[in-house]
């Protein structure tokens, strides 16, 4: 069989898997390319595609089967109960070489803090935290370790208070019998508010629980309490009892009050950007194009020309692509029906970047992987066009990288997070509801610095359960947090860092409108490193924004 015509299929087999919400992982791809018949398979896949369950161990049970059938030149007359234990040994066998090899383990950690080389050219990157996953099955106490690290990280953030310096653990609270003031630290596992007002939460540690009671005479801890969300780490002084505690003040991890605003020695400018949704019909190819010319410099004023000349970071944090399967009926919403032609394609357009600018990217919930958070840099089978474009670095979703360092400058830690969670925080969090919701990415990105996490709630978005560390814990205070997902564009500063969250590149349509996002298309946000002053750069004039004006 011709390689484009194994290519083909290839292509045909996973297009299909991300119809049926099934992503192509690593793993996949490595068994489809050790099928010898691989058109046999794909009849075979045809054959019993009805009976994939939405997951990649169903598909890799088929595999497993079809190469059973193909190893004994039988047809399938084996019973169902004696195939599916010979699929699961393999399965259990492939996966136990990728936990058990002891060098593999050595090479790499899950979450990794590189200090790379710098990339040569005009601009310094450095990789800080960028996630790299290693495949394995994960079981329930995965996912009570993961709470403890986290709440354990958490909590040491915390303990630098002086006022939380003397907390007691709530198992010892409990066993007190006099009154008196306490200091405690605790995962919020339950919140309730009665018709008087009052709030009660339930806090969790590593010994046991407790009831905490706010008040609203209370007023600064009642303001606090009432944005709290479900797993989120604060602390709480007040006076306490072995049953509950009557809260004076709540505390948050927060950020610092004291940051320094960092300011480069010489004139750069960082540029980003997101949610591209290239593939799709209403992609803005228009005002793309005008914002490529203005890129080279090739466009615009001589002053914006110059400006455009010293941009020496692109940040593209996520959603690159349309993506395929995403939603139902999505097909008929394309322009560009094949994922790996989409990447192709899109890669063309960022060719004609010029090649001393960093390209940074980190992927989103519509490129070609798995949506549970961490997700890993964009998976080199998809989007090999963009791996090799010269200038581009790739890193997770989670990331954090430093930019423009030299001699005596440390340079800008920049936390990059594609956004999932955002939506959630707008409809559950009262004060950023009350304000404009998903208009306000500013007041999403504030809540969750002071938490000192990207998505504190188990229902904010999925995840996958790190037992070692929990990668959207913000430790490393950054200088700029950028993100984008909801389609909004918006620049702010909260305690020194800067806040920055971008818009989308394509036309509002009714889905957009229908799932409340009221997007803000065609933009760009530029950071002058020197000067920490940000500017919106505007390439399309929506003609619904000049309806609603």
């Amino acid at each position: 069989m011709r390689e484009n015509k194994i290519i083909e299929i290839k292509r045909k087999i996973i297009s299909e898997l991300l119809q049926k919400g099934i992503i192509a992982n690593k793993e996949v791809l490595k068994s489809l390319n050790e099928i010898n018949d691989l058109r046999g398979f794909y009849n075979f896949f045809n054959q019993q595609s009805g009976t994939l369950e939405p997951n990649t161990e169903s598909f890799l049970r088929l595999i497993t089967n079809y190469n059973i059938i193909q190893q004994n030149n039988e047809p399938v007359i084996k019973e169902e109960k004696q195939l599916k234990n010979e699929a699961e040994e393999k399965i259990s066998q492939i996966i136990s070489k990728t936990e058990t090899n002891p060098e593999k383990d050595k090479e790499k950690e899950t979450f990794k803090e590189r200090d790379q080389s710098e990339i040569p050219g005009q601009g310094t990157v450095r990789i800080i935290q960028s996630y790299e996953e290693e495949p394995k099955k994960r079981d329930v106490q995965d996912f009570v370790k993961f709470f403890k690290t986290r709440f354990n990280a958490l909590s040491k953030i915390l303990q630098n208070r002086k006022e939380l310096s003397s907390i007691a653990s709530i198992r010892r609270l409990k066993q007190r019998q006099e009154r008196g003031d306490v200091a405690i630290i605790g995962m919020v596992k339950d919140k309730q508010t009665f018709k008087s007002g009052t709030i009660m939460l339930q806090l969790e540690d590593n010994t046991d629980t407790i009831k905490v009671m706010i008040k609203n005479t209370s007023k600064e801890a009642y303001e606090t309490a009432k944005d709290t969300v479900l797993d989120e780490v604060i602390g709480v002084t007040g006076l306490g009892t072995e049953d509950v505690v009557i809260a004076k003040n709540i505390y948050l991890p927060d950020i610092p009050l004291f940051k320094e605003l960092k300011k480069s020695p010489d004139e750069a400018y960082a540029l980003f950007m997101s949610d591209f949704h290239f593939g799709s019909k209403v992609f803005i190819i228009e005002a793309f194009e005008k914002f490529l010319k203005w890129i080279r410099a090739e466009q615009g004023t001589e002053e914006q020309k110059a400006i455009a000349k010293k941009v020496k970071y692109l940040f593209l944090i996520g959603d690159l692509v349309e993506g395929v399967g995403i939603y139902p009926n999505q097909e008929n919403d394309l322009n560009i029906q094949d994922i790996y032609e989409q990447y192709t394609e899109f890669a063309e357009f960022l060719k004609k970047v010029p090649q001393h600018i960093k390209i940074i990217i980190c992927p989103g919930n519509h490129d070609a992987m798995r949506i549970a958070e961490p997700q890993p840099p964009l998976y080199k089978d998809f989007a090999e066009a963009v791996w090799k474009l010269p200038n581009v670095i790739m890193v997770s979703n989670p990331a954090t990288v430093n930019i423009h360092s030299s001699e005596g400058f440390p340079g800008f830690d920049v936390l990059l997070y594609h956004g999932f969670s955002y939506v959630y925080y707008s409809d559950q969090v009262e004060s950023i509801r009350s304000k404009g919701g998903q208009q306000r990415p500013d007041l999403i990105m504030k809540f969750l610095l002071q938490r000192r996490h990207l998505a504190p709630t188990h229902k904010s978005n999925l995840y996958l359960p790190d037992p070692k560390r929990d990668p959207l814990v913000i430790e490393k205070i950054p200088d700029i947090f950028a993100s984008g997902h909801i389609h909004r564009v918006s620049a702010a500063n909260y305690r020194n860092v800067t806040m920055l969250n971008c818009s989308c590149w394509l036309e509002t349509t009714e889905y957009q409108e229908k799932v409340g996002l009221k997007p803000q298309p065609g933009r760009a946000v530029l950071v002058n490193l020197q000067t920490r002053k940000v500017k919106i750069l505007k390439f399309y004039n929506d003609p619904k924004e000049k309806q609603e004006k």
